[in-house]
């Protein structure tokens, strides 16, 4: 059996600094509460690991993060990897809370964006319901509207100066499906495609296999950048695409009889998790169960890992 290491996978920078931020505050704040706002990241073994350093998540899917606020009396609040709306930073600070900000450098860029372009126009925001970073995005303007689904456009009515971003961690190939129709109705919009090129090369790696029989996504099924792997490999005619949260997930019937074994994660998925798992289908093979010799091989590096 071959086993195909996507690369890259792990870790984007985001990430890396939402964890090292998080470690910071637990040390410098460690007399303090500190609760945040949603999970850091949407990984479950990293919040256990905040948890582990007396962090305290408040995560509620039908709660905004001003809501998730109410929870908290005192103390220090992190803002999430995803960003926040200001009106959540103005509700911390009314509160007397010690603010810390986790938001990734590429969503901070594209709040930058927007804010900029809503003095004097609309932005059309193509990103995920009920998602925190297009919560934390819309937020910041009434001239902010969100588009998850085409049928999306119909529910809006004439817009001025508009231009057209989206979510960081979007599936490159329906987004530019999304902007395209978009265009189509605000035929003079400007595009400000935002997708991190964490997200995309990732993507892209995926997009690239060739003769693939499984697939194995390791991440969290909270993480929308994880979800778009798996979707990307299907888009792509894998034929056994798995999310899976660690090695344990893996059953034998998924690979049994089958040649070529691929591995990625998502971009909040820890390093370690991956290993196992690329460690487990190697015992498989080594135990003979599968009638398979084990070749293990990098393909589709486009990029270092954790850029």
């Amino acid at each position: 059996m071959e086993i195909i290491n996507v690369i890259p996978r792990g870790y984007c920078q985001g990430v890396v600094r939402a964890i090292k931020i998080a470690k910071d505050t637990a040390e410098k704040y460690s007399d303090y509460p500190i609760s945040m706002l949603g999970m850091l990241v949407h990984n479950q073994y990293v919040v256990n690991e905040c948890t582990h350093l007396g962090i305290h998540c408040l995560d509620d899917k039908k709660a905004s993060r001003l809501d998730l606020l109410d929870k908290i009396d005192s103390g220090v609040v992190i803002i999430t990897a995803h960003g926040a709306s200001e009106e959540v930073y103005q509700k911390a600070k009314d509160k007397g809370l010690i603010v810390v900000d986790a938001t990734c450098p590429d969503v901070m860029k594209t709040h930058v964006l927007v804010k900029e372009h809503v003095k004097d126009g609309d932005v059309i925001y193509i990103g995920k319901k009920n998602h925190p970073e297009a919560e934390g995005t819309v937020g910041l303007s009434n001239h902010i509207h969100l588009v998850t689904e085409e049928k999306d456009l119909d529910n809006l009515g004439d817009l001025h100066n508009v231009l057209i971003t989206c979510q960081t961690t979007l599936s490159l190939l329906d987004t530019n499906h999304l902007i395209q129709k978009t265009k189509e109705k605000f035929k003079d919009a400007k595009v400000a495609p935002e997708i991190c090129n964490a997200t995309r090369i990732r993507q892209e790696a995926v997009l690239n296999l060739k003769n693939i029989d499984v697939l194995y996504v390791v991440g969290d099924p909270h993480s929308n950048n994880t979800n778009q792997l798996k979707k990307s490999a299907e888009k792509v005619g894998i034929p056994n695409a798995y999310l899976i949260e660690n090695a344990n997930d893996i059953e034998e019937n998924q690979i049994k009889g089958k040649n070529r074994v691929a591995v990625t994660s998502g971009s909040s998925t820890p390093t370690a998790l991956t290993n196992d798992v690329v460690s487990v289908l190697k015992k498989y093979a080594e135990t003979g169960i599968l009638d398979k010799d084990i070749v293990i091989v990098e393909r589709c590096k486009t990029a270092k890992n954790g850029d």
